[in-house]
């Protein structure tokens, strides 16, 4: 809140929050979920994971 961090690694965010996700959706996908919402998911959970880090919610 008070160190706000000035150089946000925007990539670094979006891969970690995609790795994270596509680890549980890759789960989902061998137990019969369709892999294009697999896909949607990890897209999702990424665009989240950079909106939260630079608006310094993490």
């Amino acid at each position: 809140m008070y160190n706000k961090n000035t150089d946000k690694d925007l990539i670094g965010a979006a891969i970690t929050a995609a790795l994270g996700a596509g680890i549980v959706t890759s789960f989902a996908v061998a137990q019969g979920q369709n892999p294009l919402i697999g896909l949607a998911i990890t897209a999702i959970a990424a665009l989240f994971g950079v909106i939260c880090h630079y608006l310094d919610l993490i």
